[in-house]
């Protein structure tokens, strides 16, 4: 990462709420052509989330802990704090002198804007203002949120927008977190109602509506002159029945268990 940062843009997008075997599901049946295609491989990594729900997943990942390889480790980090005695910073991990990821990229030169999707990135009160706090842009309106059937594409075009007012020197931190994975999905789906509710099919739905429109954002991305490192993954999974369990914030192994990749926008085009 210390040859990436400095000379490359970032983006980094979290698909929340994604379940790992909904989306490697989708990938195998060549239901995410957009995505797959720069997965390695064509296929997801099976990580471990660093939190059972947003707020603390993104507080870990903004301090450099993405989720974890679920093999045994330790397993060297791209991104960490200077921190004695960690086991997980190796020779190629890029090392901050500031609290988080975020500050550190904006005092390495980046430019840093959050692109919000869940209630935590709505700044519609302080909870919801401390992780877009972080950054020194953040954008999040109501076509953004859960509700919204348009949300990500909604995300999409104010990406587009942010990107196309850069200055073409400014290297870019492009944080997004899309809600469309989250409760409700059930309008994802042809024939789902409000009164089915959601399930896993129409969480896959969503996650085929998502891949659908992730072409534009990785097209804006790569398009700014220089290359782009791309991290794209879950901050949790969810559950919908499985033992008794509906939802997260719970300490279910579907909820455990997320999808990765990091890869260069560039090369997989």
């Amino acid at each position: 990462m210390n040859d990436i940062v400095g000379t490359h843009d970032i983006l980094l997008v979290t698909l929340d709420t994604l379940r790992y075997d909904v989306a490697q599901e989708l990938a195998e049946a060549g239901r995410l052509p957009n995505l797959a295609r720069h997965l390695p491989g064509g296929a997801w990594e099976r990580r471990h989330a660093p939190g059972s729900f947003t707020y603390a997943s993104h507080q870990a990942m903004f301090a450099g802990f993405l989720p974890t390889p679920a093999a045994p480790g330790p397993h060297p980090r791209l991104f960490a704090a200077r921190f004695a005695g960690s086991e997980t910073t190796a020779d190629g991990t890029y090392v901050y002198d500031t609290p988080d990821l975020v500050t550190g990229l904006a005092a390495a030169g980046y430019r840093t804007v959050c692109i919000g999707g869940v209630g935590f990135f709505n700044k519609q009160g302080p909870l919801g203002s401390v992780l877009p706090g972080m950054f020194q842009e953040s954008h999040w309106e109501p076509e953004f949120g859960v509700t919204s059937p348009t949300s990500f594409e909604s995300q999409v075009t104010r990406a587009e927008k942010v990107i196309a007012q850069l200055p073409p020197e400014q290297r870019l931190f492009l944080f997004v977190n899309v809600s469309a994975l989250h409760q409700p999905n059930w309008f994802h789906l042809p024939g789902a109602s409000r009164e089915t509710g959601d399930t896993r099919a129409t969480h896959a739905a969503a996650l085929a509506y998502v891949d659908h429109h992730m072409g534009r954002l990785l097209s804006a991305t790569s398009g700014r002159g220089r290359p782009c490192f791309a991290v794209v993954c879950s901050d949790h999974g969810t559950a919908y029945g499985e033992d008794g369990f509906t939802g997260h914030r719970i300490g279910h192994d579907v909820v455990w268990t997320v999808p990765y990749a990091h890869f260069f926008v560039d090369e997989a085009r």
